[in-house]
């Protein structure tokens, strides 16, 4: 079974992320709120049935609202909010992180659209980098804070 990663290639689905991911979750709770490995087992198990059965090939971002679901269904709520807190973390820090390689690759030079997209600015020049960054800079605010998510 394949399953569509973030950055739109191909995968094969690995049972062994969602106990990893489950697991970790659980680990962060009080001891007698938590999972037991049967559970966590019987979590991805209902998962992976879950994502066979359809026609499909599902995102990761499905695969993980499964995963949520699936939690709560053992009613391991703080287990959950941990789950759906860490998910929320990672994506903050994926955006963070390509505003960052975008802003380094300003720098470095080594960003081709950049070097092609005006004849007339020198992207090696500071000032025109300082422009540049700030041009991603208010792309990144404009994409996280002020547009809608759809």
């Amino acid at each position: 079974m394949k399953i569509i990663k973030r950055n739109g290639s191909e995968a094969v689905f690995d049972i062994s992320k969602i106990i990893a991911a489950v697991t970790k979750a659980n680990n962060v709770v009080a001891s007698n709120q938590r999972l037991t490995k049967e559970q966590i087992t019987a979590i991805a198990d209902d998962v992976a049935q879950e994502c066979q059965s359809r026609n499909h090939a599902m995102n990761v971002e499905e695969i993980q609202d499964l995963v949520e679901d699936a939690i709560m269904q053992t009613k391991a709520y703080e287990v959950a909010r941990k789950y759906i807190t860490y998910r929320y973390v990672q994506s903050l820090r994926r955006t963070h992180n390509t505003t960052d390689d975008r802003i380094l690759s300003l720098i470095e030079c080594n960003n081709e659209e950049v070097k092609q997209e005006n004849a007339n600015k020198n992207p090696t020049v500071n000032s025109v980098q300082r422009d540049y960054m700030a041009g991603e800079v208010s792309k990144d605010l404009t994409m996280r804070m002020l547009l809608p998510a759809e």
